[in-house]
């Protein structure tokens, strides 16, 4: 009877223990991943917190500093609600303008096809001028007060007849980029 009892009491006894003993070791093995992944957090979330915080503190600076860049973006391209050819023709006869305005005489220009890229589309306008040193000067000062500008991208000057006369006559072609935007501007 005595070894009946023992055997009674002591295979559940080992059974309990080796229960718990499974139990302790599963929660050993959660309690440290838990700890593992609070670590990882740690040095994950909480930084990108903080910048978010940041972000968030600086709101109106950053407000701010997208108003200013609109207004500069105004200062250099056409908005999205003219096609390109419309504002092509209207910078050329204002270019026209000012060319002639400034002494000199046009003998060609051109609107070229125009090319996207990003968010604008560049629009080429390409104008052959001559005219004297004092009417470049002139029209080089004409075309920088422009607004939106007109960007010159290249300029070819050549001389044209003898050195002596004074002043030199000279042969320009101008080629200018026109910037227009494709889209509305990206809100904050």
């Amino acid at each position: 009877m005595k070894l009946r009892l023992h055997s009674d009491i002591l295979l559940p006894a080992i059974t309990l223990v080796c229960a718990l003993g499974v139990v302790a070791a599963g929660a050993v093995y959660v309690f440290q991943k838990h700890q593992w992944v609070q670590s990882q957090l740690a040095d994950t979330i909480e930084p990108r917190h903080a910048r978010l915080a940041g972000l968030k503190e600086s709101a109106a600076a950053l407000a701010s500093a997208s108003a200013r860049a609109g207004e500069l973006e105004s200062l250099y391209t056409h908005g999205p609600d003219q096609e390109a050819n419309q504002i092509g023709n209207e910078v050329q006869q204002r270019v026209r303008g000012l060319l002639a305005g400034a002494g000199m005489t046009i003998s060609s220009n051109q609107v070229l096809p125009s090319k996207e890229e990003g968010r604008l589309e560049r629009i080429p306008l390409s104008v052959r001028a001559e005219g004297d040193i004092v009417a470049l000067r002139g029209a080089l000062a004409a075309l920088a007060e422009q607004v939106p500008a007109v960007l010159l991208d290249t300029l070819d000057i050549q001389a044209q007849g003898a050195a002596e006369q004074n002043p030199q006559r000279l042969s320009v072609q101008f080629n200018f980029l026109i910037l227009r935007r494709l889209g509305a501007p990206a809100t904050p």
